[in-house]
């Protein structure tokens, strides 16, 4: 997982941002008109972000702060091999009476007995902040220790603009960004697939239940049934994430993701206005969710396709001789399979073109330019990729340096 993370920092990180999808070459239909202050559409992909409104102002997430809270417990888990089903304390100030006026809750109480993948329900499903306190206080000494983690998370992946203090959304000093959570939920998605089914989607979480609580109570367990607050889950086909969120600073705010015939896209909708209130506000999120998802799958799709076998570049005064190549793709892995983003209507009868540089001088960086892979269709050209160096190179000892200098010469570079 750490060297999934240090790629993504890798990816977003590097200045040399420039895969040019296919939007360049179609012009889309009008996008719809939204509420929200802010949203972004992404193919999660490619990271393509295909569309944008005010992504870069910030508002607090509410909620959806406890998408980086499962983050950071599922981290956690893995890095300290944890068992999902075993008990976990339950310390006073995760107790639901503890919590903030106005909080949503799990209803987490004095003397119950409580697994980890409990507690992850309750987050992704009932959004209890009580949930977020046990979870921070299970994995940090303080809910200021767990804090720091959600933003050593966040500066990992480059989000600059993305700062937590607590972990369940209810402070307004959270800030994200549309654009920098739309990054985040991406890596969310591709880093635990898993979690969509086993949390995002379930449609209702009921706690507590009589093996929760001590025999005295088992009689009378006041188990309460929650909904999943992301109405999209049973209205529209394919959607099967992320989260909702509520505070009176932001208003409501929701994170999608959406499959459908192989094209998943990620959609984050901040600062539905709170004026509207708890049921005109849904429906304005829920209605701006869906005029973008269907705006975005009348015009683009995922396109995979092979990668090209490429050849090695010559390297000339370096440690090394030849250096490999890949297509500059963020965030894909490299596999067999590439992908773009491209209108819906394109990508039939693909072939492609490939430009080397016919060799390089050392040093260069990792990510240093070499190339670029053409990608067209029936229609003309559908891509421009660049191919980088997969490595970083530096400058030989000065025998080989002489030496390459007179071959150069010779060869007439």
């Amino acid at each position: 997982m750490m060297m999934f993370i240090k790629f993504i920092r890798y990816i977003t990180k590097n200045t040399f941002f420039l895969v040019f999808c296919a939007a360049l070459y179609a012009e889309p239909s009008t996008p719809p008109e939204l509420y929200s202050r802010a949203a972004v559409l992404m193919d999660a992909a490619t990271g393509v972000i295909l569309y944008a409104k005010n992504a870069d102002e910030r508002i607090p997430p509410a909620s959806l702060t406890k998408l980086m809270t499962i983050h950071i417990a599922m981290q956690d888990a893995a890095e300290r091999h944890l068992d999902f089903d075993a008990p976990v304390a339950l310390p006073p100030a995760a107790w639901a009476r503890n919590q903030p006026p106005r909080s949503t809750l799990m209803m987490l109480d004095e003397g119950q007995t409580v697994s980890l993948r409990e507690l992850l329900l309750g987050l992704a499903v009932s959004s209890g902040n009580d949930a977020a306190v046990a979870v921070a206080l299970l994995v940090s000494p303080g809910i200021e220790e767990f804090a720091a983690k959600m933003n050593n998370a966040a500066q990992e992946l480059g989000l600059t603009q993305t700062f937590f203090v607590e972990p369940s959304g209810i402070s307004e000093e959270n800030w994200v960004t549309a654009r920098e959570f739309a990054v985040f939920c991406r890596f969310y998605v591709n880093l635990y697939p898993k979690n969509l089914v086993e949390l995002h989607s379930v449609p209702e979480f009921s706690y507590p239940k009589q093996e929760n609580l001590p025999a005295s109570k088992q009689n009378n367990p006041r188990t309460v049934t929650q909904t999943n607050r992301n109405g999209l889950l049973w209205r529209y086909p394919g959607v099967d994430g992320l989260k909702t969120g509520y505070i009176d600073e932001s208003g409501y705010n929701l994170a999608l993701s959406c499959e459908r015939n192989g094209t998943r896209f990620i959609c984050v909708l901040l600062g539905v206005p709170a004026e509207l209130g708890a049921y005109w506000g849904a429906r304005y999120r829920n209605n701006d969710g869906t005029a973008l998802l269907d705006w975005g799958y009348s015009n683009f799709k995922t396109l995979r396709f092979e990668r090209p076998e490429l050849k090695k570049t010559r390297v000339w005064k370096g440690k090394e001789s030849y250096i490999n190549v890949e297509p500059y793709l963020p965030g894909q892995s490299a596999s067999d399979m590439a992908a773009l983003s491209v209108p819906v209507g394109r990508g039939g009868e693909l072939s492609m073109e490939v430009e080397y540089l016919p060799s390089v001088t050392a040093p260069f960086l990792r990510g240093e330019r070499l190339g670029t892979l053409f990608v067209f269709d029936s229609e003309g050209k559908l891509a421009e990729v660049p191919l980088v160096a997969t490595k970083e190179v530096k400058r030989a000892n000065i025998l080989k340096r002489i030496w390459d200098s007179i071959m150069m010469l010779f060869l007439g570079l």
